[in-house]
């Protein structure tokens, strides 16, 4: 069966009795069109079913009504929050998300803001793994708006690292645990720099050792290659100064280092608690189910929109980025200190 031809601009125009530049301005510009005339073309256009391309509205207002959204993985779960609440935020106002992937990279990244900047109204990069110089370099490009990342000038979301080191250790410490390990995230990881300095200084308040290896893959297939190194770094210390607690960079590389753990019989959380970052789908599901600390990645995502949408004007070097709190989730991945033997 044939499909129907669409009507076009000009079906609407010989029909309203008015030029075609007439209805494409009653569309694009309805300021620059007398009140009634714009009116009579809308209703021609919605008896005839007309509905203006967005391409060729783009093309003529320099507005494209998208927004990208760049993230370094879009195989972590955690970036799904963001996704989510960016979109939301979007579809209010009537504009699109175009999802990008920086595939942990800042080569990667810098070359879909090359790619795209003419094709989007602004970038929302989250976790970005480019430096200062290179953001300011996209966003003389295009507006630009920074999740988990900050660069002065440039408006911001980010989690709260501090308040979330503070309730990790201070946790940990209730429970007795004197001495952890760190798997610290890509040496690229601006948040996850912010997470290593939040839990040094928590744990000072608490007296608990930490200390930090890696850098890691953010995957949970280089959880066996951490988890490795914990249970080495155990064997070398006395008993007395064996960790007793992981913090992992995410919830990912924390997932593969208890299933490391336990291929290798050491049992959590009776010899090693374990703690992730981000509270990914799945956190509760592993064996045992992970201790982890929660970012409201819905809430994050929407004020970066916000904010885009709002000018994403550049901001002054005093100016903070907003802060999004966090909370811990406790779940059975972390006990009491085992006692010296």
């Amino acid at each position: 069966m044939e499909r129907p031809r669409r009507p076009t601009i000009t079906d609407v125009a010989a029909e309203a009795g008015v030029a075609a530049s007439t209805v494409s301005r009653a569309f694009t510009h309805p300021g620059r069109v007398n009140q009634h005339t714009r009116a009579h073309v809308l209703e021609v256009a919605a008896r005839l079913g007309y509905a203006p391309n967005p391409l060729a509205q783009a093309l003529e207002s320099g507005r494209t009504s998208t927004v990208a959204l760049v993230v370094p993985d879009i195989a972590n779960p955690f970036f799904v929050g963001f996704v989510k609440g960016a979109e939301r935020a979007l579809a209010s106002s009537q504009r699109t998300l175009v999802l990008a992937d920086g595939r942990e990279s800042a080569v990667a990244e810098e070359a879909v803001v090359q790619r795209l900047h003419r094709s989007v109204d602004g970038f929302v990069l989250v976790a970005s793994r480019l430096d200062d110089d290179a953001l300011r370099r996209a966003a003389a490009l295009a507006p630009v708006v920074l999740v988990n990342r900050v660069t002065t000038g440039l408006p911001g979301v980010v989690a709260d690292y501090v308040g979330g080191a503070e309730q990790i250790v201070s946790h940990l410490a209730s429970l007795g645990h004197r001495r952890a390990v760190v798997l610290g995230g890509p040496t690229g990881s601006w948040s996850g720099a912010r997470r290593w300095t939040g839990l040094q200084v928590a744990a000072g308040r608490h007296g608990v050792e930490v200390e930090r290896l890696g850098p890691f893959s953010p995957t949970f297939e280089a959880g066996a290659a951490a988890a490795d190194a914990v249970l080495g770094l155990r064997s070398a210390a006395g008993r007395d100064a064996r960790p007793t607690a992981v913090v992992a960079h995410n919830d990912l590389l924390a997932m593969g280092v208890l299933a490391r753990l336990a291929e290798r019989g050491a049992s959590v959380p009776d010899e090693l608690s374990v703690v992730g970052f981000d509270d990914v789908f799945g956190a509760a599901l592993c064996s045992p189910p992970l201790t982890t600390l929660a970012e409201r990645s819905e809430r994050a995502g929407a004020l970066a929109v916000d904010a885009l949408l709002s000018g994403g004007a550049p901001v002054g070097p005093g100016q903070p980025p907003q802060v999004v709190p966090t909370h811990l989730v406790v779940r059975r991945s972390t006990g009491p200190a085992p006692a010296p033997a």
